[in-house]
């Protein structure tokens, strides 16, 4: 089996689940915090799909691409932190 099997096969479709599965967790999520971690996950797994499809299609630009898109997550999980600790909306 080769990588691009096992991309096409296993590792596109759980990440799809799991997307799917997030999304249910941003509508439903019964507090701003549990809203705040899905979307931090999403971004995680659209990372996933960015990078799987820079290794299927073997375009290593795009992985540049997954990294700012993973700073950008980074800083703004750390931004809504600290709005959170200073005592904003619950």
């Amino acid at each position: 089996m080769t990588l691009s099997n096992i991309l096409l096969y296993f590792i596109l479709p759980v990440l799809s689940l799991s997307m799917v599965l997030i999304f249910i967790r941003v509508i439903k999520g019964p507090r701003l915090m549990d809203r705040v971690v899905a979307l931090d996950l999403l971004v995680i797994v659209g990372i996933g799909f960015i990078s799987s499809y820079a290794v299927l299609f073997n375009k290593t630009l795009i992985i540049d691409v997954s990294l700012i898109l993973a700073l950008i997550a980074f800083l703004s999980t750390v931004a809504f932190t600290y709005y959170y600790e200073k005592g904003g909306e619950e």
